[in-house]
């Protein structure tokens, strides 16, 4: 979004297509008018607002999976650990004993024990493109789901982005979300968390006024648009235009806005504060940022990313492994729970997927720190709603969970389902790329995976 009405900035042009610089943006809408009312005022009137969505969860820094879905207790005890499997809603599916809300609600989860190709480095690259990153460099960056789902399905309303990032900054560069890639600045994802917030506020400036200034921006911008040849200018006015979407609806501010949330929904999620970072340089743990999610796809958005703790544990001298892992566990279970629950309340569960993993799994081995390092040979995710087939485990670890030995799941067929639940036909369909050559949304022949669709 374009800064229309703030102050010229020093930073250079391409770093204020990002910041807090852009266009400040809030809400116009009837007074009291609350998204839950107007959804409600458009059913009864026969509106229909179904849309396709996807909440994309990165748990950041590389999730225990002998120590969440994929225990092994009669491995030696310094693979299995000090945590117990619990019998869960499916017959013959275990999982932690410290989430035993998902255990009552397995029936609505698949869970991928074998995902096989993980990078073996810190990056959340893969998480939100599916990608390695080491292939970034063949046509340009990758862009993300949201920025080619932006690409190729646009908003469905205009008040509210296709794509919004809940995540939180990084101190460790390579934990943040990466850019649109080769699809460029109109598919950026709007970030609304943080000093984005006040991006929501317009300071004194009526909608005449709004238009007058946009009708000026086009006056003096428009030779600009005429001689640009590397369609930058394109993208700004897709910025320019969901600026303006977003300043005449209501629907996006009362999206973010938790406070108009019943409070027994709140108090369901659990509450974390954004200040406080459980790592030095991980996201902060923040179960609200789950309801969020939930609020902005049911008002519009195609495409929600979160990012969710830290879940980098090597031992001392951070503290035990798994004293961090349980600690963590309770919190998750009990919001991601609560996800799953409102989805179905709200007749959203079959429109709606949600999708966690992280970058890699962990050592079989607990390290003489009491702790697990990196382990990028297998690693498991977590797929729920979508229209899916739930209720089962997809893929087989060996007796020390190490290898792959059932049905290796890559990154790719991942998203290929995430596509397929939006409408999107990964295999036929693409995107140009920086030299307008057309690229797959997924690498290789990868196919939605057929045990879910």
């Amino acid at each position: 979004m374009l800064n229309l009405l703030g102050p010229p900035a020093r930073e250079p042009f391409c770093d204020r297509l990002s910041r807090r610089n852009f266009l400040r943006i809030g809400s116009l809408g009837a007074a009291g008018l609350t998204l839950p009312n107007l959804l409600r005022a458009e059913a009864a009137a026969g509106i229909k607002n179904s849309h396709k969505s996807v909440i994309l969860i990165y748990l950041v820094g590389g999730p225990p999976h002998l120590d969440m879905f994929d225990l092994k207790p009669n491995a030696p005890r310094e693979v299995a650990g000090p945590f117990r499997p619990i019998a869960t809603s499916v017959p013959g599916i275990e999982i932690c004993e410290h989430m035993p809300q998902l255990a009552q609600r397995t029936e609505r989860l698949a869970i991928v024990r074998s995902i096989s190709d993980c990078q073996a480095d810190h990056d959340a690259f893969q998480c939100y493109t599916g990608r390695d990153l080491r292939a970034a460099g063949a046509s340009g960056a990758w862009p993300t789901l949201g920025a080619t789902v932006a690409r190729l399905q646009g908003p469905t309303d205009p008040g509210v982005p296709p794509y919004v990032s809940l995540c939180y900054p990084c101190t460790h560069p390579p934990y943040n979300e990466p850019g649109p890639g080769f699809l460029g600045v109109a598919n950026t994802p709007f970030r609304p968390l943080g000093d984005g917030r006040d991006d929501l506020v317009l300071q004194g400036i009526t909608q005449d006024r709004l238009h007058d200034r946009r009708r000026l921006l086009g006056s003096v911008d428009r030779f600009r648009r005429e001689a640009d040849g590397r369609g930058t200018m394109v993208g700004l006015d897709a910025f320019t235009d969901q600026a303006m979407g977003v300043l005449t609806s209501s629907r996006l501010s009362e999206a973010l806005d938790l406070s108009r949330e019943d409070p027994r929904t709140v108090e369901r999620y659990g509450t974390g504060n954004p200040k406080i970072f459980i790592d030095d340089n991980g996201a902060p743990r923040v179960p609200q940022s789950f309801l969020a999610a939930r609020r902005l796809v049911e008002a519009g958005a195609r495409v929600v990313t979160v990012n969710y703790s830290k879940w980098d544990w090597h031992g001392h001298p951070y503290g035990s492994c798994f004293d961090r892992c349980h600690e963590d566990m309770v919190v998750f279970d009990r919001a991601f729970s609560a996800l799953l629950d409102d989805l179905r309340e709200r007749g959203l569960e079959n429109d709606v997927t949600v999708a966690v993993w992280g970058e890699f799994g962990r050592t079989p081995t607990i390290n003489a720190n009491v702790g697990r390092d990196h382990w990028p040979r297998v690693a498991f995710g977590l797929l729920a709603g979508g229209g899916l087939r739930t209720g089962q485990v997809i893929g087989a670890t060996d007796r020390v969970g190490g290898e792959p030995i059932e049905r290796p799941v890559k990154f790719g067929e991942l998203f290929a389902t995430l596509y397929h639940t939006l409408g999107i036909d990964a295999a036929h369909t693409t995107v140009p790329d920086l030299a307008g050559r057309p690229q797959y949304l997924v690498s290789g022949d990868a196919q939605p995976l057929r045990e879910l669709v």
